[in-house]
């Protein structure tokens, strides 16, 4: 089985940062595109990022200029980096690998006062 292990949820005040991590067995690491969805409680699963083997990035519209994905190869790790968060930005973010083909369990982010 392949597991991808999520790290770095958590509750954070508007305007604050965090940032979270996923790591993937290497060979799973080296040869997918890496991803990070969200799901809020009532809503569906969303794209929020992805990021090529060679390191080409995109965004949801509302993420962007606020968030950062980026892969350390060294460490099979995915990284999102959350700036100027909002409340609408909590949810449960979920790491990714492939098409999605592969899945982590989740972590919770909840952006409050």
């Amino acid at each position: 089985q392949v597991q991808l292990v999520e790290s770095g949820g958590g509750l954070v005040q508007p305007g604050g940062s965090l940032r979270l991590s996923c790591v993937a067995p290497g060979s799973i690491f080296s040869s997918n595109a890496m991803a990070w969805y969200r799901q809020a409680p009532g809503n569906e699963r969303e794209l929020v990022a992805r990021i090529t083997r060679g390191g080409t990035t995109n965004y949801a519209d509302s993420v962007k200029g606020r968030f950062t994905i980026s892969r350390d190869h060294a460490k099979n790790t995915v990284y999102l980096q959350m700036t100027s968060l909002k409340p609408e930005d909590t949810a449960v973010y979920y790491c990714s690998a492939g098409y999605p083909r592969y899945w982590g369990q989740g972590t919770q982010v909840t952006v409050s006062s």
